[in-house]
């Protein structure tokens, strides 16, 4: 009988099954409740918890209690290692699916319970503290959440599709923003800024348990990785991943976490600074800057998907190097776009920006799952992914809205963001390219993909 991995080459070139089907989903719909709950903090952080939760410290210094409240984004990020140390661990021993669900339903309480949240005039310095403390967890689970829903995609692809297969999981970074925005959209058109700043910025918290219970079914159906399940049959689990990890794979963790700065900085401008920026800065109105980001985020989603396809044909390196590079021609132009102050061209310039953010993240499952062994997979690519996101996007809002105070300029915020694109640009072409590379270490690698020669 043939193998599990012979039989997913085999069909490769074929439809996709039920069981596929329900595997991409699984892995789409996890990330997509967790990017939709941190994109509904993160708009929450640029619109209300500055005066609701950080209200005392405007009274010292203006601007003071919107900095803390972007701070309070990034706080979080110093936790992904854990969560990812953690459920990397476990994933590498129990299974990729447990930790997957266990992440989920984390994420989704911690947010629920934001919504639920007293604030400073109710409780007093409690309200910042809880709301820290919640960040915290959400940050906790995000560490542990992409790496399971990345392998669960990778580890069952056809070989010469692993990038498609991989960029599932990417997507539900625009397919939760997508949602999020048009959450807070609805909202806030349908009431006052009154409204929406007394009890209004709760409902999308709130409704966060209604994702937890579809994506806790869809999750519970998928089966266990194939390459999890062989590594177990064999005995190939390993009792301290972390520390083999750390003896035989730094240099690679070192480099998942350098080439993720770029995007994830960029990113995280499209997720929290602009919005904000373009209405509290700009005096834009918010209905159509929420707009535009959620057209702006099906761009992302194209695009993101595409990079993934792409990096199947012209290899991972080569995908990642085009679109840090469109990043880094877009950034001046960009802001120079959005300083008109007109909501078309506020819209043109972030829609331009997802093409380079799709590529350079479309395939970053595929790639970062060939270049870990099976037994240290699952922790290699959390950490990195982790380490990224806080060299990268932590404080991204933060260091923005400092860089906009302290020169008035717009501009240097792109300068800051070319500059960590180089960065990523530098560590993705030290990647000697993995496209095709086994998973298992009895595995062939696929020299015949064509991906794989480039």
């Amino acid at each position: 009988m043939a193998s599990a991995p012979d039989r997913r080459e085999a069909q490769a070139g074929s439809r996709m099954s039920a069981a596929d089907r329900k595997v991409l989903a699984g892995t789409m719909v996890g990330t997509t409740i967790e990017w939709y709950d941190f994109f509904i903090f993160a708009q929450a952080a640029g619109l209300v918890f500055a005066s609701l939760y950080f209200g005392p410290l405007e009274g010292e210094s203006p601007g003071l209690a919107q900095l803390v409240a972007w701070a309070t984004i990034g706080i979080s990020f110093f936790f992904r290692p854990l969560g990812a140390v953690i459920a990397g661990r476990l994933g590498d021993r129990i299974g990729r699916k447990a930790m997957l669900v266990f992440t989920l339903v984390l994420m989704g309480s911690a947010t629920a319970l934001i919504g639920l949240l007293p604030t400073y005039a109710q409780i007093g310095v409690w309200a910042p503290i809880l709301l820290m403390l919640l960040r915290i967890l959400q940050g906790f689970s995000a560490g542990g959440e992409w790496g399971g829903a990345a392998l669960m995609a990778v580890e069952h692809a056809p070989v010469g599709k692993r990038g498609f297969w991989g960029a599932y999981p990417q997507i539900g970074v625009p397919v939760g923003m997508i949602l999020a925005t048009l959450v807070l959209f609805l909202l806030r058109s349908s009431m006052s800024p009154e409204a929406f700043m007394a009890w209004g910025w709760r409902i999308p918290f709130l409704l966060s348990v209604v994702l937890i219970v579809v994506g806790y079914f869809i999750r519970s159906a998928v089966a266990e990785s194939p390459v999890f399940r062989r590594m177990i049959e064999r005995k190939r689990d390993t009792a301290t991943p972390l520390r083999s990890l750390l003896r035989t794979n730094k240099r690679e963790v070192i480099l998942a976490a350098v080439i993720f700065i770029g995007n994830n900085a960029a990113g995280y401008l499209v997720i929290a600074f602009l919005s904000s920026y373009a209405q509290k800065s700009l005096g834009m109105p918010a209905a159509p800057v929420l707009l535009a980001t959620l057209l702006a985020s099906f761009g992302w989603l194209i695009f993101t998907l595409y990079g993934g396809i792409l990096s199947d044909r012209i290899g991972r390196v080569r995908t990642f190097q085009l679109g840090y590079a469109l990043i880094f021609v877009w950034m001046i132009p960009m802001f120079m776009l959005i300083d008109t102050r007109s909501i078309w061209a506020y819209g043109i310039a972030i829609f331009v920006l997802t093409i380079g953010l799709g590529l350079s993240y479309g395939p970053m499952s595929a790639m970062y799952a060939e270049m870990f062994p099976a037994n240290v997979r699952y922790s290699g690519i959390g950490i990195g992914y982790a380490l990224g996101a806080i060299l990268g996007g932590a404080f991204a809002p933060l260091i923005a809205q400092a860089l906009l105070g302290s020169t008035g300029w717009s501009g240097s915020i792109g300068l800051y963001i070319m500059g960590l694109c180089v960065i990523s640009f530098i560590g993705v072409s030290l990647v000697k390219e993995p496209s095709g590379a086994p998973l298992e270490a009895d595995e062939k690698s696929a020299d015949a993909v064509p991906a794989a020669r480039h």
